[in-house]
């Protein structure tokens, strides 16, 4: 059986979850993993808080609270929305946790035992004011590359360049607002400029110590064009650790008040979450993690390219023992309303406040986001695109289709599905197209053309709508019941096919149709059979699966916006 580790980046837990997370990494990486797990291979799901760095500590001393304080908030508040969004993490961990504290220490120490890192002098922006080093993300200032002047020391969120707090313009510290100074400290360096040879060819070939690692085909383009555009500039040393009190202890001599850097603690992160999956399912994690046959999948926002595909890997490698990442789909940015999403701004939607506005709608998020997924470039969420999505398409083709398909059987035959009698030559011509689904909507997902998977069951719904409104049963039930009969055998055996298939994409909907259906949903293997449904099966009342919105609702969203 093939197995997966499949993870999504780990939420920072200094701020609740917005459309922009869903869409960028855990929706994708949530319908892969459905899919494959109803393919019967063996997919685990990792993911987890995020729970240390500056952007922690710098939350605490805004709000006068301990960091400890922050993350459990905001754990528990992800947590709970990715639930009720039907995100499935097989395991949802933290890096807080005594169990990663030693597994990111034990990483070190063997990395450091190998010497790996290279232990320098530099200089570090200092607060004078608070007697404290800056961390990346206590420094603000302008980014040279697009002139953003809100870009943090690590990184531009405005244009998505890696950067280094020296080479921001006019920095500034975030936490009393003065221009630092620059103050002499020791830092452990990862020097990646000696890794460009190999990582070259992983990334560009698909080669790993020789041999064919994975298909680089298979990467999407922005992701080998943004690697490649690094490599051509030059890898440079990086810090491995930071002047911090807050995150995993460095664990050597004359280390105090220094922390792992975040992305090097962050991504041990996933293997910690899957030793704690083993162990509760009474398995062997060394059996994932450091099996060749095992496919590791990091789904990931455009901002983290750098960190999986050439930081982390670069660990990886360096320890030895561990599997490199088979694939790292990375989405591009989401806007809001024709402007970036920024939480400094609250110019989001946050995916709690979403859940209470829309209770029961969860499908509805799910369905436009991956409408909209910004797979290839940044795409734009409006509320009133949203609103249409909803009520043009979900209401008025998925919905609308199978309403009219259980509502014609229980009132013709009391919800009995009829036996199909003659079935003439457009029939059968709808009979296969409906079969070739699995496959269509499946190769997308393959390819994490999740957009083009889900258009595909829509495609479906509107095969089923077509068929009923050029055959008109309601118009031959009394001259013509056979014929009747036949038809919406058929219709219903796309309502079937649409319950199976749409599992990975709107996993409510699907449980709603299985309810409605009487019938036990499919695997990926089960669905792409032809459908069998024997007439005498006895199907449940109709119900509407999905309500349109209003007008009103949408704008009262939109005033929150301003």
């Amino acid at each position: 059986m093939e197995q997966y580790i499949v993870t999504a980046a780990l939420p920072y837990a200094n701020g609740p979850i917005h459309i922009g997370h869903i869409a960028g990494a855990y929706l994708p990486a949530d319908i892969y993993v459905r899919y494959q797990k109803l393919l019967k291979k063996e997919a685990v799901f990792i993911c987890g808080s995020d729970e240390h760095g500056a952007a922690i500590t710098l939350r605490a001393k805004k709000e006068n609270k301990s960091p400890k304080d922050i993350i459990n908030f905001y754990h528990e508040l992800n947590k709970k929305s990715f639930k009720e969004l039907n995100i499935k993490f097989d395991e949802f961990d933290r890096t807080s946790s005594k169990e990663h504290h030693e597994n990111a220490s034990d990483f070190f120490l063997k990395l450091h035992s190998k010497k790996v890192f290279i232990k320098k002098e530099s200089e570090q922006f200092f607060d004078e004011e608070n007697s404290q080093f800056l961390a990346d993300r206590y420094i603000m200032g302008t980014c040279p590359n697009c002139g953003y002047n809100h870009a943090y020391g690590d990184q531009c969120e405005s244009c998505g360049s890696t950067l280094s707090p020296i080479e921001l313009i006019n920095p500034k510290s975030t936490i009393s607002g003065n221009s630092p100074v620059l103050k002499k400290t020791s830092h452990w360096y990862l020097p990646m400029q000696k890794h460009e040879k190999w990582l070259t060819d992983w990334i560009e070939n698909g080669n790993l110590n020789g041999k064919k690692h994975h298909n680089q085909k298979k990467w999407k383009s922005q992701v080998i064009g943004q690697c490649k555009s690094w490599l051509k500039a030059g890898l440079k040393e990086r810090a491995m650790t930071r002047d911090l009190d807050w995150g995993v202890k460095v664990p050597l001599k004359d280390s105090d008040g220094k922390v792992l850097y975040v992305w090097l603690d962050a991504p041990i992160g996933y293997i910690s979450a899957t030793k704690n999956w083993c162990k509760k399912n009474n398995k062997n994690w060394e059996n994932y993690w450091k099996n060749a046959d095992t496919k590791l999948i990091n789904f990931i926002g455009k901002d983290n390219i750098v960190f999986h595909c050439i930081i982390f890997p670069i660990l990886l490698k360096e320890h030895g023992e561990y599997i490199l990442p088979t694939n790292v789909p990375s989405n591009e940015f989401l806007n809001l309303e024709g402007k970036k999403i920024s939480t400094s701004r609250n110019h989001a939607i946050w995916i709690h406040d979403y859940l209470n506005a829309f209770p029961n709608k969860a499908d509805v998020l799910r369905y436009v986001l991956c409408s909209i997924a910004p797979e290839n470039k940044d795409s734009d969420f409006t509320w009133k695109d949203f609103q249409s999505r909803n009520n043009n398409e979900l209401v008025a083709i998925f919905g609308n289709f199978v309403n009219r398909v259980i509502v014609l059987i229980n009132k013709y035959w009391d919800g009995i599905i009829p036996e199909a009698h003659d079935i003439n030559d457009k029939d059968g011509i709808i009979i296969n197209l409906t079969n070739s689904y699995p496959e269509k909507i499946g190769q997308n997902i393959e390819k994490y053309k999740f957009r083009d998977g889900l258009f595909e069951l829509m495609n479906l719904a509107r095969l089923g709508n077509k068929y009923l409104a050029e055959n008109e049963p309601w118009k031959l039930f009394k001259i013509n019941p056979d014929r009747t009969k036949t038809i919406l055998n058929i219709s219903v055996k796309i309502v079937f096919k649409l319950a199976d298939l749409s599992q990975p994409f709107l996993p409510d909907t699907s449980k709603k149709l299985s309810d409605l259906l009487n019938y036990k949903l499919n695997d990926w293997t089960g669905a792409s059979k032809p459908q069998y449904i024997k007439g005498g099966h006895q199907i449940n009342k109709p119900l509407h699966l999905f309500e349109p919105i209003s007008d009103e609702e949408i704008s009262q969203e939109m005033e929150k916006l301003k």
